[in-house]
Protein backbone atom coordinates (compact mmCIF):
# COMPACT_ATOMS: atom_id res chain seq x y z
CA UNK A 1 0.00 0.00 0.00
CA UNK A 2 1.75 2.96 -1.19
CA UNK A 3 2.19 6.18 1.50
CA UNK A 4 0.68 9.61 0.89
CA UNK A 5 2.95 12.19 0.73
CA UNK A 6 4.19 13.36 4.43
CA UNK A 7 3.04 10.12 5.74
CA UNK A 8 5.72 8.82 8.44
CA UNK A 9 7.88 6.60 8.42
CA UNK A 10 8.67 4.13 11.14
CA UNK A 11 12.84 4.49 10.77
CA UNK A 12 13.26 2.42 13.53
CA UNK A 13 12.05 1.58 17.43
CA UNK A 14 14.29 2.69 19.83
CA UNK A 15 14.75 1.32 23.64
CA UNK A 16 14.83 3.76 26.71
CA UNK A 17 14.73 7.39 27.10
CA UNK A 18 17.93 7.99 25.17
CA UNK A 19 18.49 5.34 22.75
CA UNK A 20 21.97 3.98 23.95
CA UNK A 21 23.58 0.60 22.88
CA UNK A 22 26.39 0.07 25.10
CA UNK A 23 26.86 0.86 28.56
CA UNK A 24 23.92 0.32 30.41
CA UNK A 25 20.81 2.77 30.53
CA UNK A 26 21.23 4.17 33.58
CA UNK A 27 18.56 6.64 33.64
CA UNK A 28 15.46 4.34 34.75
CA UNK A 29 14.00 4.56 30.82
CA UNK A 30 15.54 1.10 30.28
CA UNK A 31 12.02 -0.63 29.68
CA UNK A 32 10.34 2.30 27.18
CA UNK A 33 9.96 1.53 23.99
CA UNK A 34 8.44 3.61 20.78
CA UNK A 35 9.14 3.93 17.42
CA UNK A 36 10.84 6.83 15.62
CA UNK A 37 8.72 8.07 12.98
CA UNK A 38 10.37 10.40 10.21
CA UNK A 39 8.53 12.65 8.15
CA UNK A 40 7.90 11.19 4.92
CA UNK A 41 8.68 13.49 1.08
CA UNK A 42 5.95 15.84 0.89
CA UNK A 43 4.13 17.03 -2.47
CA UNK A 44 3.40 19.76 -4.18
CA UNK A 45 2.29 22.65 -3.23
CA UNK A 46 3.97 23.05 0.29
CA UNK A 47 2.67 25.99 0.73
CA UNK A 48 4.26 29.29 2.04
CA UNK A 49 7.34 30.58 0.35
CA UNK A 50 8.69 26.66 0.50
CA UNK A 51 7.68 26.46 -3.44
CA UNK A 52 9.21 30.06 -3.91
CA UNK A 53 12.42 28.44 -2.49
CA UNK A 54 11.85 24.90 -4.44
CA UNK A 55 11.53 26.72 -7.85
CA UNK A 56 14.74 28.71 -7.37
CA UNK A 57 16.88 26.21 -6.25
CA UNK A 58 15.58 23.62 -9.03
CA UNK A 59 16.30 26.14 -11.62
CA UNK A 60 19.96 27.49 -10.68
CA UNK A 61 20.98 24.12 -10.23
CA UNK A 62 19.32 22.27 -13.34
CA UNK A 63 18.96 17.93 -13.28
CA UNK A 64 20.76 18.02 -9.84
CA UNK A 65 18.10 18.99 -8.14
CA UNK A 66 15.76 15.80 -9.06
CA UNK A 67 18.76 13.53 -8.26
CA UNK A 68 19.84 14.79 -5.41
CA UNK A 69 17.20 16.66 -3.44
CA UNK A 70 14.27 15.10 -1.21
CA UNK A 71 11.78 17.88 0.28
CA UNK A 72 10.15 17.28 3.53
CA UNK A 73 7.93 19.76 5.18
CA UNK A 74 6.93 19.11 8.83
CA UNK A 75 5.84 21.39 11.69
CA UNK A 76 6.37 24.68 9.34
CA UNK A 77 10.08 24.12 8.51
CA UNK A 78 11.19 23.15 5.47
CA UNK A 79 14.00 20.68 5.17
CA UNK A 80 16.06 19.59 2.06
CA UNK A 81 17.69 16.05 2.23
CA UNK A 82 20.26 16.67 0.08
CA UNK A 83 22.83 13.94 -1.46
CA UNK A 84 26.36 14.58 -0.13
CA UNK A 85 28.30 14.48 -3.42
CA UNK A 86 26.01 17.57 -4.31
CA UNK A 87 25.86 19.62 -1.18
CA UNK A 88 28.54 22.26 -2.52
CA UNK A 89 26.80 22.67 -5.40
CA UNK A 90 23.49 23.13 -3.36
CA UNK A 91 24.71 25.12 -0.49
CA UNK A 92 26.41 27.49 -3.36
CA UNK A 93 22.86 27.89 -4.99
CA UNK A 94 21.43 28.76 -1.49
CA UNK A 95 24.07 31.45 -0.98
CA UNK A 96 24.47 33.20 -4.27
CA UNK A 97 21.23 32.64 -6.37
CA UNK A 98 19.33 35.97 -6.13
CA UNK A 99 16.05 34.36 -5.63
CA UNK A 100 17.61 33.00 -2.77
CA UNK A 101 20.20 34.43 -0.99
CA UNK A 102 20.56 32.77 2.18
CA UNK A 103 23.58 34.73 3.62
CA UNK A 104 23.54 32.80 7.37
CA UNK A 105 24.35 29.79 8.35
CA UNK A 106 23.31 29.03 11.44
CA UNK A 107 25.36 26.50 12.52
CA UNK A 108 25.82 22.62 11.45
CA UNK A 109 25.22 19.66 14.14
CA UNK A 110 25.22 15.97 13.73
CA UNK A 111 22.71 13.15 14.50
CA UNK A 112 23.39 9.57 14.89
CA UNK A 113 20.97 6.76 13.81
CA UNK A 114 22.47 3.41 14.61
CA UNK A 115 19.49 1.84 12.90
CA UNK A 116 19.68 3.59 9.93
CA UNK A 117 22.01 0.61 8.39
CA UNK A 118 24.09 3.00 5.46
CA UNK A 119 22.57 6.38 6.65
CA UNK A 120 23.56 6.31 10.24
CA UNK A 121 25.39 9.45 10.85
CA UNK A 122 23.10 13.05 9.71
CA UNK A 123 24.83 16.35 9.34
CA UNK A 124 22.51 18.94 9.65
CA UNK A 125 22.69 22.89 8.97
CA UNK A 126 20.02 25.40 9.47
CA UNK A 127 20.05 28.83 7.05
CA UNK A 128 18.21 31.86 7.15
CA UNK A 129 18.01 34.91 4.33
CA UNK A 130 18.04 38.61 5.67
CA UNK A 131 17.31 39.63 1.59
CA UNK A 132 14.03 38.01 1.78
CA UNK A 133 12.61 38.75 5.24
CA UNK A 134 14.19 35.77 7.44
CA UNK A 135 12.89 32.74 5.35
CA UNK A 136 14.64 29.79 6.62
CA UNK A 137 15.33 26.59 5.37
CA UNK A 138 17.54 22.99 6.56
CA UNK A 139 19.80 21.12 4.93
CA UNK A 140 20.31 17.64 6.03
CA UNK A 141 23.31 14.81 5.06
CA UNK A 142 23.52 11.41 5.95
CA UNK A 143 26.59 9.18 5.47
CA UNK A 144 27.70 5.74 6.56
CA UNK A 145 29.22 4.88 9.80
CA UNK A 146 31.98 3.01 7.31
CA UNK A 147 32.55 5.93 5.65
CA UNK A 148 31.82 9.48 7.62
CA UNK A 149 32.46 11.62 5.19
CA UNK A 150 30.84 15.01 4.17
CA UNK A 151 31.97 18.02 2.45
CA UNK A 152 33.15 20.50 4.31
CA UNK A 153 30.77 24.04 3.54
CA UNK A 154 32.88 26.21 5.11
CA UNK A 155 34.68 27.53 2.23
CA UNK A 156 31.08 28.60 1.40
CA UNK A 157 30.18 29.86 5.19
CA UNK A 158 33.28 30.30 6.94
CA UNK A 159 31.85 31.37 9.75
CA UNK A 160 30.58 27.67 9.82
CA UNK A 161 34.44 26.43 10.78
CA UNK A 162 33.92 25.67 14.55
CA UNK A 163 30.06 23.75 14.42
CA UNK A 164 31.55 21.80 11.77
CA UNK A 165 34.66 20.77 14.38
CA UNK A 166 32.39 19.88 17.48
CA UNK A 167 30.57 17.88 14.68
CA UNK A 168 33.52 16.05 14.40
CA UNK A 169 34.12 15.59 17.98
CA UNK A 170 30.78 14.36 19.43
CA UNK A 171 29.87 12.94 16.02
CA UNK A 172 33.17 11.33 14.13
CA UNK A 173 31.60 12.90 11.00
CA UNK A 174 34.82 13.82 8.82
CA UNK A 175 34.09 17.09 7.35
CA UNK A 176 36.25 16.91 3.75
CA UNK A 177 37.77 19.97 3.05
CA UNK A 178 37.97 21.76 6.33
CA UNK A 179 40.73 23.65 7.06
CA UNK A 180 41.59 22.25 10.50
CA UNK A 181 39.07 19.92 12.22
CA UNK A 182 40.38 19.21 15.39
CA UNK A 183 38.60 18.40 18.19
CA UNK A 184 36.96 21.43 19.61
CA UNK A 185 35.83 20.32 23.60
CA UNK A 186 37.33 17.21 24.13
CA UNK A 187 41.03 16.49 24.71
CA UNK A 188 43.10 16.05 21.77
CA UNK A 189 43.68 12.19 22.81
CA UNK A 190 39.77 11.53 23.50
CA UNK A 191 38.56 8.05 22.37
CA UNK A 192 35.49 8.26 20.56
CA UNK A 193 32.66 10.60 20.21
CA UNK A 194 31.00 11.04 22.79
CA UNK A 195 27.33 11.88 21.39
CA UNK A 196 27.01 8.86 19.35
CA UNK A 197 24.11 6.40 20.55
CA UNK A 198 26.69 3.45 21.01
CA UNK A 199 29.15 5.86 23.75
CA UNK A 200 28.90 3.99 26.90
CA UNK A 201 26.69 6.37 29.54
CA UNK A 202 28.45 7.05 32.55
CA UNK A 203 31.37 4.04 32.15
CA UNK A 204 34.44 6.08 32.21
CA UNK A 205 36.04 7.02 35.32
CA UNK A 206 37.06 11.32 35.46
CA UNK A 207 39.60 12.61 37.36
CA UNK A 208 39.24 16.22 39.16
CA UNK A 209 41.92 17.49 41.15
CA UNK A 210 43.47 14.61 42.06
CA UNK A 211 39.52 13.28 43.06
CA UNK A 212 38.77 9.96 40.84
CA UNK A 213 34.79 10.08 40.99
CA UNK A 214 33.12 6.57 40.43
CA UNK A 215 31.19 6.19 37.46
CA UNK A 216 27.48 6.52 37.61
CA UNK A 217 26.43 3.15 37.13
CA UNK A 218 28.14 2.06 40.30
CA UNK A 219 27.06 4.78 42.48
CA UNK A 220 23.41 4.49 42.34
CA UNK A 221 21.09 1.78 41.52
CA UNK A 222 18.63 1.91 39.09
CA UNK A 223 16.94 -1.70 39.23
Amino acid sequence: MARAAGEPVVAARRTGMFGASAGGDTSGYGGLQRDILFPGEAARPYGGYFDEVADALEAATGPIYAEAVEVVIDRGEMTLHVAREHLLTIVNALRDDPALRFELCLGSTGVHYPQMTGAELHSVSNFMSITHGGRRVRVEVSAPEEDPHVPSIVGTYPANDWHERETWDMFGIIFDGHPALTRILMPDDWPGHPQRKDYPLGGIPVEYKGATIPAPDTRRSYS
